[in-house]
């Protein structure tokens, strides 16, 4: 019998790379939704569906047809865990690209309903956060004890995205946030303390600033040794940067509150980037710097990844967990964050038959 994978926001940039990362790497149906009507797809296996998610009954019945279902239907920041809940009543393996803490916060609510119904449901699973978890995972078990987690990712121009992921990053100015910081919550302005970091090549020396991530909340409670965890995004060309902290910090705060002010910013931005794609590129950059004892030492084991398409990449995240849950290679019933439900094993094996290469050196 064929395994169908459900992808709901499948139209998106994001969902689509998440269908075709699946349609490559497995045998599987894949069916992609959207509010409106689509002309369809000449592969035999794709097919699509006209659905809102608010039709809780029409919803309901394209899960439980479904092997898995893959959330793809962002910005998560309003988006409630329906979709997982619905996904745990009907036994159906759950996969995500959310992107922020609320959202994150709401699913791990379901962990033991999940637990229960023996359904895995991962969350997370994008490029950032997503594959940095993992690299972050991979970093930590080089070392005796982790004591400091720094993640930097730079994005250049839309990341080959659409105008969703605009919005998500403009909602992330909104208001302050709890970070992880020598073992206290302490509150964070968005898009604060520039700090230069050195990426690889083609980047180089980048500036990237404090943004809320669902990782900031997340590794403190897979890493308990961990003490301070950073997370820290830009963008290239870097005047997009300076653009992005004058709508954080000197836009009225009532201003950044008004969805107007956000759909506003976020077509702009996405028209603007239309324009500098074609010289910035529209890759990404990860970093991830892990520093701990090791040997009765301390020391910092760094990891990079360079991709030219954001969008693709993040597709090659969740369709690898997608695949690895259609195979029965992953299998933890619950919630659970990427980082901690994917071995390093089954990372390593993802990106080497997705052609991503991830450097590791010591510094």
């Amino acid at each position: 019998m064929t395994d169908r994978v459900l992808i709901l926001g499948g139209r998106g940039r994001i969902g689509s790379s998440v269908a075709q990362d699946i349609l490559t790497h497995t045998q599987a149906e894949v069916t992609i939704t959207g509010r409106t009507p689509d002309n369809g797809s000449p592969n035999p296996r794709v097919h699509y569906l006209v659905l809102d998610l608010a039709d809780v009954d029409r919803l309901r019945k394209a899960i439980a047809s479904s092997n898995i279902v893959i959330h793809c239907a962002g910005p998560f920041h309003y988006r409630d865990a329906n979709v997982l809940k619905i996904c745990i009543e009907e036994g159906v393996n759950y996969a995500d690209v959310s992107d922020h803490r609320s959202f994150t916060r709401k699913a791990l609510e379901h962990h033991d309903a999940a637990v229960k119904a023996g359904v895995t449901a991962i969350i997370n699973t994008g490029i950032f956060p997503g594959i940095s978890n993992s690299m972050v995972h991979q970093g930590v078990e080089q070392l005796d004890k982790p004591e400091k987690i720094h993640l930097s990712y730079l994005v250049s121009g839309s990341g080959g995205a659409g105008i969703t992921v605009m919005r998500t990053t403009f909602l992330g100015l909104q208001k302050p946030f709890e970070a992880w910081i020598d073992g206290h919550w302490q509150i964070v302005k968005p898009y604060s303390q520039r700090e230069n970091i050195d990426f690889p090549n083609p980047y180089g020396r980048s500036g990237v600033y404090w943004f809320d991530m669902p990782e900031t909340y997340t590794l403190p409670h897979a890493y308990p040794s961990v003490k301070t965890v950073i997370t820290k995004f830009g963008s290239v060309p870097d005047f997009y940067n300076h653009m992005t902290w004058i709508a954080a910090h000197i836009f009225p705060k009532w201003l950044m509150q008004q969805q107007s002010a956000i759909e506003f910013l976020a077509h702009v931005s996405h028209f603007m980037t239309d324009v500098t794609n074609r010289f910035s590129g529209i890759g990404v950059t990860v970093r991830s710097e892990i520093t701990g004892q090791r040997e009765g030492k301390e020391s910092v084991f760094c990891s990079t990844l360079v991709h030219e398409n954001t969008a693709v990449a993040s597709g090659c995240g969740t369709g690898s967990i997608a695949q690895m849950l259609l195979d029965g290679k992953l299998k933890k019933p619950g919630v659970t964050p990427v980082e901690e439900a994917l071995s390093t094993n089954l990372f390593e094996q993802a990106m080497q038959s997705r052609g991503i290469k991830i450097n590791h050196e010591w510094l």
